[in-house]
């Protein structure tokens, strides 16, 4: 029993092996990254974002200081440009922007710009980990770059235009690394 444990073992370890060298870097090392420094409606730093692509997706970390506490929606938008004085408004709908789409529940959706809510304690600091298929790192630097967007309240994923989540309260542009 033992050796057929061991040998099945073997097998596995030398199966995923073969496995991984057909499959390339993905498996070696993440693929393309990008980042923002987020930044508040006062010009104020107050957090980052990382984006690392995968094998059939991109990871997202997001880290902010100094937001109300509670859930906030967090979007990516279409444009790379980030003007507090506008309120943001700049950065213009959501990265692949489906009409009546909006909304990781909505049956006609999701958006590829569309992502879980960040989650603040009563310290003011949040934290977040995503992983999306439905965008990647090279499709956010195109022509006119793309930004994170954190909205004053949560997003409940289904009402129309950004399930609402309310004003933006923080911005950020996402450039390559």
């Amino acid at each position: 029993m033992t050796r057929f444990m061991l040998t099945t073992a073997m097998a596995a370890m030398l199966a995923s092996g073969a496995w991984a060298e057909s499959h390339g870097a993905a498996m070696d090392q993440p693929g393309q990254t990008a980042s923002a420094d987020l930044i508040n409606t006062d010009d104020e730093s107050i957090g980052t974002a990382t984006l690392t692509d995968g094998p059939a997706g991109m990871l997202i970390h997001v880290r902010v200081e100094g937001l109300t506490p509670g859930k906030h929606g967090l979007h990516l938008h279409a444009v790379g440009t980030c003007e507090s004085s506008e309120g943001f408004t700049t950065a213009t709908g959501h990265v692949g922007k489906v009409e009546g789409g909006h909304g990781l529940l909505n049956p006609e959706g999701p958006e590829p710009g569309d992502l879980p809510n960040i989650f603040v304690g009563e310290d003011g600091i949040g934290e977040m980990e995503a992983y999306s298929t439905l965008v990647d790192v090279a499709s956010l630097l195109d022509e006119d770059g793309s930004t994170f967007i954190i909205h004053a309240q949560g997003d409940d994923h289904m009402s129309q235009p950004i399930g609402g989540a309310g004003d933006r309260v923080a911005c950020g542009l996402i450039k390559g690394q």
